[in-house]
């Protein structure tokens, strides 16, 4: 059998980033120092993002059998970089203010950015399950890292539980999908169904449990139940990290195989995601309504969001993968952004959750309850926002494949949104402080401040200008 060769500046990034977690290491054997750790982090991150943009940009290769690295992979994975930047910014100020060990941090933040990047990029089931595992152990220890917190164990026990459960079923699914096709690739699945008038009894069934492991870390319903706990019980931060980056890599990953298998072809797989789409973007957005707790709002509207994005994921073709890349930006930035303010306004004791911490926010904090407002509605999906255009590309393209149930319900879910959307806004507008308020004391650091900015703008751009981005990610695609 001929083996391919591997050029060693292919695999650059995935080399940056465990080195840079082994320095990290050292440096903490030796002496501690945050902010030596975290200018490493940095440095490494842009790094791996300046080697994408100059050298990966408009290079195609891949890594047999594992890592094909094609324009959709090196688009997403530099979305995944930037974004782990960005929370790397943002985690700074506010571990800075902890009295626990933060170095640490940095170690599981870099490998979980490796193994969302390595989902991203695989074309196999060993590096599907190798990249999920890289992700999830780091994520188990980033969930439960301050230890202090009433709910901080709750969270890590409950995601480590759940999460072993859904790589069980994924495991398990991959396995009877092998046992029929003879092959772990994705093109040697593709090869098998070429031929194939009907999904075998044992391929539905791994399909099917395959699906089970990819809902529960997209978050989606009936999958859903970890989200809220995790996302509350987690460092701000954290939960940022969840919201984006961990489901973004699995995002990619569903496009892919699925793709890759022409899975639509067979209309149980259809139809079991249609109805997880349906029911996440009403579930997700219904009982959002109920929730008093910032952290358990946004927890909900990630899960609505994920229903949306499985719009384009079954609409397919080129539109559907242009359409999911651009929501993917819009949701990270304002995702990032949003997370980036209740990061910016915890302090030592709590992170600022609870609705009534906002109260008055726009009269104490102005400058931070306008680029909390510009989040929200950009989740919203109201105009001249980011999140508009994303939602508009959604719906252009499940109308391109006649959707239309799932684009009405995507439009009814958006609506539902802005209920809860506008209240957060409206109690920052309310100018009586409640004693809750009073309690929180943040420090505002000049860093965090800096990439809120960056990210509104950023934000507004593209919701005003989208065509340069959209251009750029169809250059990526050919």
């Amino acid at each position: 059998m001929e083996v391919s060769k591997i050029n060693i500046i292919d695999v650059l990034p995935g080399i940056f980033l465990v080195t840079a977690s082994l320095i990290a290491m050292l440096s903490i054997a030796i002496k501690r120092n945050h902010k030596l750790i975290f200018g490493l982090t940095t440095i490494s991150l842009l790094g791996v993002f300046v080697y994408l943009l100059v050298y990966a940009s408009n290079h195609r290769f891949t890594v047999e059998p594992l890592f094909i690295i094609d324009g959709f992979g090196t688009f997403i994975t530099g979305l995944i970089v930037m974004s782990t930047l960005a929370i790397s910014l943002l985690s700074y100020a506010y571990f800075e203010q902890r009295e626990e060990r933060k170095e640490e941090y940095y170690i599981l933040l870099l490998l979980a950015t490796l193994g969302s990047a390595i989902l991203v990029i695989s074309k196999h089931f060993i590096s599907l399950f190798l990249g999920l595992e890289i992700l999830s152990i780091s994520l188990y220890s980033m969930v439960a890292y301050l230890r202090k917190r009433p709910r901080s164990d709750e969270a890590g026990i409950k995601y480590l539980i759940l999460a072993a459960f859904s790589s069980a079923f994924l495991l398990f699914g991959m396995a009877l999908v092998y046992s029929v096709s003879g092959s772990m690739n994705f093109s040697g699945i593709a090869d098998y169904l070429s031929s194939a008038n009907s999904l075998p009894l044992t391929m539905q069934a791994g399909f099917g449990l395959m699906i089970i492991g990819i809902g529960f870390k997209l978050g989606v319903v009936p999958f859903h139940m970890w989200t809220p706990d995790v996302y509350e019980g987690a460092p701000a931060p954290v939960t940022a990290f969840i919201a984006t980056v961990s489901k973004g890599g699995m995002v990619v990953l569903l496009v892919r195989f699925f793709t890759q298998i022409d899975g639509f072809r067979f209309p149980v797989i259809v139809l079991s995601f249609t109805i997880i789409a349906i029911a996440s973007m009403l579930i997700g957005n219904f009982l959002a309504i109920r929730q008093n707790n910032v952290k358990r709002i946004l927890a909900y509207s990630s899960i609505a969001h994920m229903g949306y994005v499985l719009v384009a994921f079954l609409a397919g073709g080129r539109l559907g993968v242009e359409a999911v890349s651009f929501y993917l930006v819009a949701y990270f930035l304002t995702n990032i952004g949003a997370f980036g303010v209740v990061s910016i306004l915890s302090d030592h004791d709590r992170d600022a959750e609870k609705i009534e911490d906002y109260q008055g926010l726009f009269w104490r904090h102005p400058k931070i309850a306008t680029v909390f407002t510009a989040m929200l509605l950009s989740l919203a999906g109201i105009p001249l926002t980011a999140g508009f255009v994303g939602k508009f590309y959604l719906v252009a393209s499940g109308v391109n494949t006649q959707l239309w149930l799932l684009v009405f319900v995507l439009a009814i879910g958006s609506v539902i949104g802005l209920f809860y959307y506008i209240k957060i806004i409206a109690t920052m507008f309310d100018k009586s402080v409640g004693t809750e308020t009073l309690a929180l004391r943040p420090r505002l650091y000049l860093i965090n401040l800096i990439t809120l900015f960056v990210l509104s703008i950023l934000m507004m751009f593209y919701g005003i200008y989208p065509q340069g981005l959209i251009e750029r990610i169809q250059d990526f695609l050919k």
